[in-house]
């Protein structure tokens, strides 16, 4: 049986890069003996191990590791660097890169003008003033997201409104269509690539449905503030970099405008749940909600951590963020429904080809009709 010369350096590259160390391990009872020299393991193990890896094959057969990097920020809330990131999110962001990459070349070749919103305001402008043209953009008003009845509702509105201006919303919370490499919340809430034509939000779909809210609102800000970078926003906090901090100050205003949040307070009656009436009016978490408070004054500090303790606890014990229902149907976010109508547009029009759209999408043959089907209601 014919063996693969490894370098030990690489294997053992690849087996710390991964997200499931220990499943490889027990998956790989031989590893041990491969990493240290004293044996080596057919291609069909080698094939296996890059696939459980999420390695690709032709990295393994290099002298020395490769150097993967992120190509934007990766802004960590606890101590702000920029460390190296999971094999997830690294082709979760490359993925997103080829559809912007395509759409921006298409919305030039249609003679599209770029979005005037895209970096139009600056560092320094006053954080409620840019939070309201945000939402004057998007034809919001202060009141848009208590008109809803619930944060799901609020959701989709928020994100049709951000489609319609131009913004590709991809909401995921696995790589791909892979069900079995789960998107790690603690690693990353969401990310945006700043374009001109095609700014791209992708909000992970493992974290909580309110939670999201508050992702997309950061996003926006990075979008104006035309600053691409990826985030995971623990405990509702940004990392230490101006940008982050600016682009959370504008959030907050944007889903929880300060003089409707205060008026709303004094309406709150003694021995009422404060942070959860908020929450539901606003739309937004309730650790949203108590931060807020905080950040206005109306609660100090040892009261906000008391909260979070509890909030966290009560995170624990519940289930969030789950994906389900119907598959085409999800599709919409998984692709962004913008996205996906531009492909069926160019296919259709001959600009692209199948197999093209079968790569930009990750549908393939029927899988990619009957998608076509639900989102225009006729095949191609």
């Amino acid at each position: 049986m014919t063996r693969v010369a490894v370098s030990k350096t690489v294997l053992r590259w690849a087996l710390e890069r991964s997200v499931r160390r220990e499943d490889v391990e027990l998956k790989f009872p031989k590893l041990s003996e491969w990493l240290s020299s004293q044996s080596q393991p057919t291609l069909r193990q080698l094939e296996a191990f890059a696939k459980a890896t999420c390695t690709p094959l032709g990295f393994l057969f290099l002298a020395e590791p490769p150097v993967e990097r992120l190509s934007i920020p990766h802004f960590r809330t606890l101590d702000g660097s920029m460390r190296g990131s999971s094999p997830d999110l690294l082709e979760t962001v490359q993925t997103m890169e080829r559809r912007q990459a395509w759409m921006r070349e298409y919305l030039i070749e249609q003679r599209q003008e770029p979005l005037k919103f895209v970096r139009s305001v600056r560092l320094a402008d006053e954080f409620r003033l840019v939070a309201n043209q945000i939402r004057s953009t998007l034809g919001l008003d202060t009141q848009w997201a208590s008109q809803q009845h619930t944060w799901t509702a609020a959701l989709r509105e928020l994100q049709k409104k951000m489609e319609e201006v131009g913004i590709l919303v991809v909401v995921n919370g696995v790589v791909g269509n892979n069900n079995h490499r789960k998107l790690d919340v603690d690693e990353f809430r969401g990310f945006v690539l700043v374009d001109e034509y095609a700014p791209l939000v992708f909000v992970n779909g493992a974290d909580g449905k309110a939670a999201q809210m508050f992702t997309l609102a950061h996003e926006l800000a990075h979008v104006w503030l035309g600053s691409s970078a990826a985030f995971d926003l623990r405990q509702l906090q940004p990392a230490d970099d101006a940008t982050e901090q600016a682009c959370n100050r504008i959030a907050a205003e944007f889903l929880v405008p300060e003089v409707e949040f205060s008026r709303f307070w004094t309406s709150i009656t003694q021995g009422q749940d404060r942070f959860q009436m908020i929450a539901q009016q606003f739309k937004v978490s309730e650790l949203v909600a108590a931060r807020r408070a905080l950040d206005i004054g109306k609660i100090n500090r040892d009261e906000f951590l008391d909260f979070y303790r509890d909030y966290q606890e009560r995170e624990r014990r519940t289930t969030t963020g789950q994906e389900g229902g119907n598959f085409y149907a999800t599709q919409n976010l998984r692709i962004s429904r913008r996205f996906a109508e531009t492909i069926v547009h160019a296919v259709s029009e001959g600009k692209l080809l199948y197999h093209e759209a079968y790569i930009l999408t990750g549908l393939h043959g029927q899988t990619f009709e009957r998608f076509v089907q639900h989102l225009v209601g006729e095949p191609l």
